[in-house]
């Protein structure tokens, strides 16, 4: 496993990080990518650890929780070496945000519960509108203020969007930005971000570099979804497209790389050095696996990454909705 700065936050992070949203499960109303089996989330997690990954992203709103529980189960004992990120502002699946600064400290407490730890190391306010953040003022400085007592040691934002991600770290003084980017969303690469965060020692966290899983090429618009997954809710046009996507990239590598899908959706991510770690979903050890292995293969060649952009630039990924 190679590893990266985490911006100018001081943090060293593991360049393949573990998405936590998936082994947080179904409980209650939750979604994710549909119910899970406890022992092996666990498993995958050990794996993790023993392959190296450092960087565990997750959020309080991931399994109401359990997503956090299972991350501060593992990692216990190992606390010193592993660098924990979370987030707070969801309070359920239907949408509603608080980001109060009662809220923010009433949820930080609980999520250090579950971690069963006394810091975050990045705390990131999850998917804020940005019009709140200009108008209240408190949103950011109860951060602060919760930086200052040792509660957490970075400062965060996961967007919306790529759409916000520029005006985000125009606007605010963010330590790191935790957005979507992958093979067929280069948004983010387009609004010139990388190198605006290089510039000013942000940290970039890739979320969605396989794109839902669909950039593996093992799902398609005749996968069975379960309803509390929330892949079902895309259209069978909008998941067709994403799932047959994988063919036009691997296509450009075919007989020189022998890459699975997934290794070549991160390894594209994972060479753009302004990117401090990608966090794909991880639900099994063979997960864990596979996605760490992109980590040794190294930058690709600027030639393969032209290439690549060339056919995001050619080709519509997103069906538009009236």
């Amino acid at each position: 496993m190679n590893y990266r700065q985490l911006g100018d936050t001081g943090i060293r992070v593991s360049e393949i990080g573990f998405g936590g949203w998936g082994i947080g499960g179904t409980p209650m109303d939750a979604k994710a990518y549909g119910p899970t089996d406890d022992n092996e989330s666990r498993n995958a997690l050990y794996k993790a650890l023993e392959l190296g990954i450092t960087f565990y992203d997750t959020a309080a709103l991931y399994g109401y929780g359990h997503s956090e529980k299972l991350i501060g189960e593992v990692i216990k004992g190992t606390r010193q070496r592993v660098i924990i990120s979370s987030k707070v502002g969801y309070k359920n699946f239907k949408g509603d945000q608080d980001f109060s600064p009662a809220y923010i400290r009433e949820s930080l407490e609980r999520s250090l519960k579950r971690l069963q730890t006394d810091y975050i190391d990045v705390y990131q306010l999850h998917d804020p509108p940005l019009e709140l953040l200009e108008s209240d003022a408190s949103i950011l400085e109860t951060m602060e203020s919760l930086k200052r007592e040792g509660k957490i040691r970075a400062v965060g934002i996961s967007v919306r969007s790529p759409d916000d991600s520029m005006s985000a770290i125009k606007l605010f003084s963010f330590e790191t930005i935790q957005v979507n980017f992958n093979l067929v969303d280069m948004r983010a690469l387009e609004f010139g971000l990388f190198d605006r965060c290089e510039k000013q020692g942000i940290g970039i966290i890739i979320r969605t570099p396989l794109c839902f899983g669909f950039l593996t090429g093992a799902y398609s618009s005749k996968s069975d979804y379960h309803a509390r997954d929330h892949r079902s809710n895309w259209s069978p046009d909008q998941i067709e497209r994403w799932g047959s996507a994988y063919k036009l990239f691997a296509a450009e590598l075919a007989g020189n790389e022998e890459l699975t899908n997934g290794q070549i959706a991160l390894r594209f991510c994972l060479s753009f050095l302004p990117v401090s770690t990608v966090i794909p979903g991880m639900l099994t050890s063979e997960h864990v696996r596979e996605n760490a292995t992109s980590s040794q293969l190294g930058p690709f060649p600027a030639s393969v990454i032209e290439r690549f952009t060339n056919i995001y630039k050619e080709h519509q990924f997103f069906i538009k909705t009236s």
